[in-house]
């Protein structure tokens, strides 16, 4: 693993599949899930990944049994409320992206809180996509160009593609360079349909909560070994 890239993605999927295999309710593929997300977030600081982002909640999961969701979000507000302590002590930087409005009010309060307790951190950054969508994501960029536009910050003829992308969630965040997505989907599921234009896209069937340091380890090493051309021509 000597190339590490500065930004790895994960769509972290399979949790649901993972319990019904064992005759367990989906629910609890989902807090085994959480176990996994620790061992990759520590092994990312491990090994010096500066930015990783965690696919946790889409725009569409809504559309889950209620119960299920209940149980992501006490999931996640527990993570935002008694776990940030320990990625604050290990100088994680916490920031969560994605369209706040449907949260809860405590779980509004709980990120603002998590993220200016972790705001000076210079370790790892940790991005939790929380009710995130890749289109909402664009939308939004567009609505913000359109303001600056209008504000006469930027003129239409004028636009570049760095205008747009700083309309973006991520727009502090470098364009992953690796995308990884477990339990055998091969799809982008609507996760950073932008910043994914030159991503380096590895599939597992390993089912989320069975994601390990060593399948971590594996999509590094098929990253290390790719050669990225952003469109050029090969290197001879």
């Amino acid at each position: 693993m000597t190339t590490i890239p500065q930004h790895v993605a994960i769509i972290m999927d399979g949790s649901g599949r993972w319990a019904q295999k064992r005759l367990l309710p989906r629910v609890a593929g989902h807090r085994q899930g959480v176990e996994a997300a620790r061992r990759t977030v520590q092994t990312a600081i491990d090994l010096h990944i500066p930015v990783l982002t965690l696919f946790a909640f889409s725009s569409e999961n809504w559309q889950r049994p209620v119960s299920e969701v209940k149980v992501l979000m006490e999931l996640l507000y527990k993570m935002l409320t008694e776990e940030v302590k320990e990625l604050h002590q290990s100088n994680v930087k916490l920031t969560v992206i994605g369209d706040p409005q449907r949260l809860s009010a405590k779980l509004q309060l709980a990120i603002k809180s998590a993220e200016n307790l972790t705001c000076e951190n210079k370790g790892l950054h940790l991005n939790i996509a929380l009710n995130y969508g890749g289109r909402w994501d664009i939308l939004q960029a567009a609505k913000h160009l359109h303001t600056r536009i209008n504000d006469g910050e930027l003129t239409l003829d004028g636009l570049t593609e760095q205008d747009f992308a700083e309309g973006l969630s991520t727009r502090i965040l470098p364009d992953p360079d690796l995308l990884i997505r477990t339990s055998g989907e091969q799809r982008m599921s609507n996760f950073l349909l932008w910043q994914l234009a030159y991503t380096e896209l590895y599939f597992t069937d390993t089912l989320w909560p069975d994601f390990s340091k060593e399948d971590l380890y594996k999509s590094l090493d098929f990253y290390a070994a790719r050669q990225r051309r952003f469109g050029m021509v090969e290197n001879v």
